[in-house]
């Protein structure tokens, strides 16, 4: 079977909780240790570096993406298995979503929420069928699934559109899904 790629958005900062970090981190030495590639931002800072540093630490294989006004902002991390700049985030989400088999939404903030909708809206109009998860560490993306039931309450999308995402509570709940979805 070939290398699976899980694209992970998720924030170039810590958060409150310590429970992000440590989800990112064990999020990485998961991919690491079942052969699952890494595609992601390329930034070394935030919750987005703490997985690739674990992936790596792990010896896990790595794919980042990163446009080129953030690279000194995101400390684009270029001991990446594979490091590619892109000229603008548009780019960066389209070179992330064709290189993997699945997306990860761990917490994060406006970025990772641009990153879920695009994905989500794609999905909506039929132009993929790669899973999606929401990690909802801590309750941390809760009132994004209220907002979404506010939206298909208010007759802006069919219900079906929460059935294009899975809401998982932790990391090994995640596995249990990715293994799934993978098999």
């Amino acid at each position: 079977m070939p290398q699976r790629s899980i694209c992970v958005f998720c924030g170039a900062r810590d958060g409150k909780s310590p429970a992000y970090r440590a989800a990112a981190e064990d999020l990485g030495s998961l991919m690491a240790a079942r052969d699952w590639r890494l595609v992601y931002g390329a930034g070394d800072i935030g919750i987005m570096g703490a997985v690739a540093n674990a992936t790596q630490a792990a010896g896990g294989d790595t794919f980042g993406v990163i446009p080129d006004h953030l690279v000194q902002w995101e400390v684009g991390k270029t001991d990446l298995t594979r490091y590619v700049v892109t000229e603008n985030m548009h780019e960066r989400k389209k070179v992330m979503f064709m290189n993997s088999n699945a997306i990860v939404v761990l917490p994060g903030g406006a970025g990772s929420l641009d990153e879920f909708f695009e994905v989500l809206t794609w999905r909506q109009l039929g132009l993929h069928e790669k899973p999606i998860f929401l990690v909802n560490i801590e309750g941390y993306w809760s009132p994004l699934v209220d907002l979404m039931d506010h939206v298909i309450s208010q007759g802006f999308a069919e219900a079906s559109i929460k059935d294009f995402v899975q809401v998982v509570e932790d990391i090994d709940a995640l596995e249990a899904a990715l293994t799934r979805a993978f098999s």
